[in-house]
């Protein structure tokens, strides 16, 4: 293991001292988190198309579907690449819906997950099957991008609410507006290495072997995460035998 450097040490009581003055910086934190979410519960909402047409393994179904009955409704519009490999699919995207799993609590609150991704139901569906994912999984057509993503791009987020057949957006947001839905991020944050990506403010010696273009998200040539599915003996094969589309734009 390479060497790095490492925090100086001290005594118990000094070092209880110093987590004691970041402690006070941390609930002022978690404060103004509590205010914007305060905030954001009082935006304003905008209507959209409650018959939006999403596909499904047994067909299309309208967009107030997705709801299951639930009164809100939480999306993770997941980016694809038509026809490339598992390796080629987008990493940020499967580093965020992959890690959003036990859903009872979301269900208790009246909230459903679900996946919208951009590509072809079955060659996206092999891969939610590939990677082990149980969440609702749906595909986005063409005819519904716009009523949908209004020039907005895969790899957002976004919240809707139901009142009774009518549907309406309550907030979307993307970039490092989603990290909520990754815990490995907020695992990391709390250890002493951090993230280890190249824009981190650590102390010089620091391992900060990652840059945030993508790699990050990756190990060895395709998303860190499919490799303990391949130990598995998943089988990872997504090739349709035709030439893919490039799709540019991933938000996460």
């Amino acid at each position: 293991m390479t060497a790095v450097n490492t925090p100086p040490v001290v005594s118990r009581r000094e070092w209880l001292a110093a987590i004691d003055t970041l402690r006070a910086r941390e609930k002022a934190h978690t404060r103004e988190g509590d205010a914007i979410a305060a905030a954001r519960r009082r935006l304003p909402m905008t209507e959209v198309d409650p018959s939006a047409p999403l596909v499904t393994g047994d067909g299309a179904v309208p967009l107030i579907a997705a709801f299951e009955g639930r009164a809100q409704l939480f999306v993770s519009y997941h980016m694809w690449h038509d026809g490339r490999p598992a390796a080629d699919q987008c990493e940020g995207c499967t580093f965020f819906t992959g890690q959003v799993r036990e859903l009872s609590y979301l269900h208790q609150r009246d909230v459903t997950f679900a996946a919208f991704c951009q590509g072809p139901f079955e060659e996206s569906d092999r891969y939610r099957r590939f990677m082990g994912w149980d969440v609702p999984w749906y595909s986005v057509p063409a005819e519904s991008y716009e009523r949908l993503l209004a020039g907005r791009c895969f790899g957002m987020k976004a919240s809707y609410l139901r009142d009774g057949e009518r549907v309406y957006e309550t907030y979307w947001t993307t970039g490092r507006g989603v990290e909520p839905l990754a815990s490995s991020y907020g695992i990391l944050d709390m250890t002493v290495h951090g993230r280890q990506e190249t824009w981190e403010d650590s102390p010089p010696g620091w391992p900060q072997p990652y840059e945030t273009r993508g790699q990050q998200f990756r190990k060895d040539g395709r998303p860190t995460a499919q490799w303990a599915r391949i130990a598995a003996g998943h089988d990872d094969d997504l090739h349709s035998g035709q030439p893919g589309t490039d799709r540019s734009g991933c938000c996460s």
